[in-house]
């Protein structure tokens, strides 16, 4: 593909931003360049698209691991920089079509940004679907497949790994008790699905990217907002807000992948090493969300044995029996109907068929 027809696609998918289309399409000229099979034996230098900024996933984890890990693993052949999603004027909406056309060679993508355009994708983090993090291991084994399929046979994407961030769950600026309580309120939300889910309670749905809800809150536009026990914690939300609920959501699953003709490219070993790699970097971000999903309540609560820094502390709002019945109902009534009418026919099969078996316990089609 050349840099024209890149420009062309990039600017279809991103109207009114010519310089930003300029900039990709030589960024793709560039990369393209590269394409041809490196030599066994020469350095491989990675460029990276990590997680969100300034959160336990990215900071400790993904961004150690490329700048300071790969290079000892690989015996120092491999080496790496690393940048964040949300860092650059990148798009998390645009990081799909820009790992397809090599723009961003390997790069992690936000399944919940995805939505809009790919609502097959977001199937094993629909709200409501995975209340606990067990549930969201056997719903991410069983699709996995499903996944790594629709990705490379559409997008040119190969699947390295899957990652999740902790639980994602709602903060509120005045009191509430439960999931029924938040009808009239302005809620952010960061996909379609969690949009539906909000107007379902009543509630009014504000699409806010991660970086802006703080001084969202802080100024009023809204006045709960759906994101992770942890980064919320993380990013001051118990100095604007006062409540927190315990069930949780959704869970921010992403995917990280490379540009399959550019990693086709790379030494056969190369390949070993960075796949090896992130498989054992995969399992480490999973046994951090796990951890940190309780962490990040027991941090907003103020409990004194979190290690954060202290802030004030927020009433944790219980899950109780009547929620866990409301969070059936939504996930029956509202969310898979829903997904199923954005996503076709051939989505509601592939429910049937990789996710339906984990959920016999209760009718999950509408």
């Amino acid at each position: 593909m050349s840099g024209r027809t890149c420009a062309n696609a990039v600017a279809h998918r991103l109207p009114g931003k010519g310089p930003a289309c300029l900039l990709l399409a030589a960024m793709f000229a560039l990369s393209s360049l590269a394409l041809a099979e490196q030599p066994p034996g020469d350095p491989v230098r990675l460029q990276i698209i990590g997680g969100l900024a300034g959160i336990t996933q990215f900071t400790r984890i993904e961004q150690p691991f490329w700048q300071s890990e790969i290079g000892p693993l690989s015996q120092g052949r491999i080496s790496a920089t690393i940048r964040p999603l949300d860092a650059g004027g990148l798009r998390a909406q645009e990081m799909l079509q820009l790992l397809k056309l090599g723009v961003v060679s390997f790069g992690t993508v936000l399944l919940s940004a995805t939505a809009g355009d790919e609502p097959e994708l977001s199937a094993i983090d629909l709200p409501t679907l995975n209340p606990d993090v067990a549930t969201l291991r056997r719903t991410v084994g069983a699709y996995r497949p499903h996944l790594e399929a629709v990705l490379d046979q559409r997008y040119d994407i190969h699947l390295l790994g899957v990652y999740a961030y902790p639980a994602q769950v709602l903060f509120c600026n005045t009191p509430f008790t439960r999931l029924d309580d938040l009808s009239g309120r302005r809620i952010r939300t960061s996909s379609v699905a969690q949009s539906e889910l909000v107007a379902a309670l009543g509630a009014v749905p504000v699409t806010i990217p991660f970086a802006d809800i703080v001084p969202n809150l802080r100024d009023d536009v809204v006045d709960c907002a759906i994101t992770g026990t942890l980064s919320g914690y993380e990013i001051g939300l118990p100095g604007v807000t006062s409540h927190v609920h315990a069930m949780a959501l959704s869970w921010g699953v992403s995917i990280f992948g490379a540009n399959r003709p550019y990693w086709e490219t790379l030494p056969a070993d190369a390949r070993d090493t960075i796949r090896q790699g992130v498989a054992q970097l995969e399992q480490r971000i999973w046994a951090q969300a796990e951890a940190d999903t309780q962490r990040g309540l027991a941090c907003n609560a103020g409990a004194p044995d979190c290690s954060g820094e202290a802030q004030t502390p927020m009433t944790v709002v219980p899950t109780s029996p009547e929620d866990e019945a409301r969070r059936r109902r939504l996930l029956l009534d509202v969310v898979l109907p829903r997904w199923f009418k954005r996503c076709g026919r051939d989505c509601e099969l592939t429910w049937n068929t990789y996710l339906k078996p984990l959920f016999t316990a209760e009718p999950q089609t509408p």
